[in-house]
Order: structure tokens, then sequence, then C-alpha cells
């Protein structure tokens, strides 16, 4: 009985450990200056209101991540989350229009950026999923979006036609 708790007690310690390592994600309350040290300059920096930043950690054009740090009044960490993911895609659509900055706020810097007709642009984030897809944004030349979908990845359907 002793020696099955160990294990066990082994087991979960060590679980927690990868899981910790692969996810380096700084605690609440962690300062910032530690969260700059640790995981360097950010791709970007958005004001947050009341008071308070977010840093933006994106992985793009290719990589599959966009890690937001949320920095409170006192700098210190309130939150951090991995944005890119269908979840945060379907809350945002939900919410309705959103300006060029608030989507940057809410989402990061996209992988990819191309012209629309009429002077609007879309906006194409890759994420983490076992199918080979990438979420898109509209906006139209006011800089609203305009709607967001999901759809094939071309560096994907790219690699799928040269196996061909």
């Amino acid at each position: 009985m002793k020696s099955s708790i160990g294990f066990v007690s082994l087991v979960l310690s060590t679980s927690w450990f990868l899981a910790a390592c692969a996810t380096p994600v700084p605690p609440v309350r962690t300062a910032v200056a530690d969260v700059l040290k640790a995981w360097g300059q950010p791709t970007a920096t958005y004001a947050l209101q009341p008071a308070g930043q977010r840093l933006e950690y994106a992985t793009g054009p290719f990589g599959r991540t966009t890690w937001m740090i949320d920095i409170d009044a006192d700098g210190r960490v309130s939150q951090a989350r991995q944005v890119l993911n269908e979840a945060e895609f379907m809350a945002m659509q939900q919410q309705g229009p959103l300006t060029r900055d608030g989507l940057l706020r809410r989402i990061g810097t996209p992988g990819e950026r191309r012209g629309a007709r009429f002077g609007g642009e879309t906006w194409s984030w890759r994420y983490p999923t076992n199918d080979c897809l990438w979420f898109q944004v509209s906006l139209d030349a006011a800089g609203m979006t305009q709607g967001g979908a999901f759809g094939i990845d071309p560096v994907c359907d790219a690699r799928d036609q040269a196996r061909d």
C-alpha cells in the first residue's frame, strides 16, 4: 500500500512538472519585470481600461499560438491566456463588430494580411487544430470587422498538392 501511494505521488508530480515545462505561463501576481525577463519583449503592447496593459506574444506568421498577458495597474500579471482557439473566435464573433485596434487587442497580430475589394482587408490566423485550418476576419475600408470564418490554410493545401 505504501509503495503504491509513493508511485501515485511520483506520477502526479512528474505530470505537473511536465505540464509546467510545456506551458511556462506566468502565474497571477508575477511582476511585469519578471515576465519580460522570462518571455522577452512582446510582439505588441495594448492599453487596457481603466488601467494596465496587455502584452502580446505572437508566434506568427506560421506559428499557431498567441499569448496575451494582462498586466494590472500595479505592474503585476492579472491573467495569461493563449487566445488563438475556436472558443475565442466564436466568442469574438458573437460580440459583434470590432475596430481594427479592438481586434488586435483581442486576438493579436495576424499571421497574414491581404487587401480586399473596396479598400478592406482580410486577416488570417493559424491556430492549434488537428485539421489544417485558419481563422479569417474581413475588415471594411473603415477598419471595422465584417465577420469571421474558418477556412483551409493554403500553406497546407499547397503541401497536399505537392504530394499528389
